[in-house]
């Protein structure tokens, strides 16, 4: 089994600040806009090197959204910047009418997502924002795992047409994906190979689940990991490929278990390849106050409940 380390840590919304910058420097289209929250997502060197691509709106998220669609009209490429609460559940309607059924090319770049924003608590820890943006026609939904993945994904989708919904956290996490490798959107990374069972994690559990892995390795579980970054399109035919030789799969997110990456898996499984799954997310709860460790442990989210969930589903095999 390949092992995977990391040197440092570092959060997923500094990727994307990072590359919002590369991008200003390489693509004159880009422009940005924020809802009172530069400093929470890293917006402001590209704000330094390009004022006059920067738009603050203040806390005004719809006529945020509004502005960014009405700027694709003249070519422009908006990134939109703002909590994952306030990106997808504040703005729902607006994202629906003026972005995603008019087809524009906007990019929905939403940070402090999931429970690891820790203590701000509930009300700002939204579980259910991919569901909510997965479901609209024409939208894809990115979700990437460390520093370098969430950088090289801002950039990736400067160069996608069609509107994209951008997710990433606030805690600094190990930065353990190859800093030089190319962003594909709607494709998975294998990451180990096993024939025991699959784990497809996104976000902040596939670390989790790669620690899992070596765990179970050492108790003799051969078990094959899968990155899967882009949660819409779905990329089936890794799934598929991985499941037809382990007989079985768990999926885990930072996310409800209700509309997440597990519901798509299972969907793709139902269609092509009935299979045992278990699932490593939030059980239909909402958040709570507390440090990014603390509630991973809680909502079983970390190393330990992927673990538990591979056992129960060879069980199953």
């Amino acid at each position: 089994m390949k092992k995977y380390t990391y040197t440092e840590k570092k959060d997923t919304r500094s990727g994307f600040g990072d590359g919002l910058t590369e991008l200003g420097r390489t693509n004159p289209n880009v422009v940005a806009l924020c809802a009172d929250l530069v400093g929470s997502l890293k917006m402001d060197q590209f704000i330094k090197e390009n004022p006059e691509r920067f738009f603050q709106i203040g806390i005004a998220e719809a006529n945020m959204i509004g502005i960014a669609a009405g700027l694709t009209i003249g070519g422009k490429i908006p990134f939109t910047g703002t909590f994952a609460n306030f990106s997808t559940g504040r703005v729902y309607d607006q994202i629906r009418q003026s972005v995603a059924y008019s087809g524009k090319n906007v990019k929905i770049c939403a940070s402090h997502a999931g429970v690891t924003l820790g203590e701000d608590g509930a009300t700002h820890q939204i579980l259910e924002d991919i569901g909510l943006m997965k479901m609209l026609p024409g939208m894809t939904v990115i979700n990437p795992c460390d520093y370098n993945q969430t950088k090289a994904a801002t950039i990736a989708i400067a160069d996608f047409e069609g509107p994209v919904y951008l997710r990433f956290g606030r805690p600094k996490v190990p930065v353990f994906m190859p800093a030089d490798e190319k962003f594909v959107i709607g494709k998975g990374i294998q990451l180990t190979e096993g024939t025991d069972v699959t784990i497809v994690a996104t976000g902040h559990l596939v670390w989790e689940s790669l620690q899992a892995a070596e765990q179970l390795e050492a108790e003799g579980i051969s078990v094959e990991v899968i990155n899967i970054h882009t949660i819409k399109p779905l990329d089936e035919d890794i799934i598929l490929k991985s499941v037809a030789k382990t007989g079985c799969i768990v999926t885990a997110e930072e996310h409800n278990k209700l509309g997440g990456l597990g519901e798509s898996v299972s969907r793709t499984l139902a269609l092509n390849a009935p299979t045992p799954q278990e699932f490593v997310a939030t059980n239909d709860t909402f958040g709570e106050s507390g440090t990014p460790e603390q509630l991973m442990e809680k909502y079983g989210l970390d190393a330990n409940a992927v673990i538990t969930a591979v056992k129960k589903v060879i069980l199953r095999k």
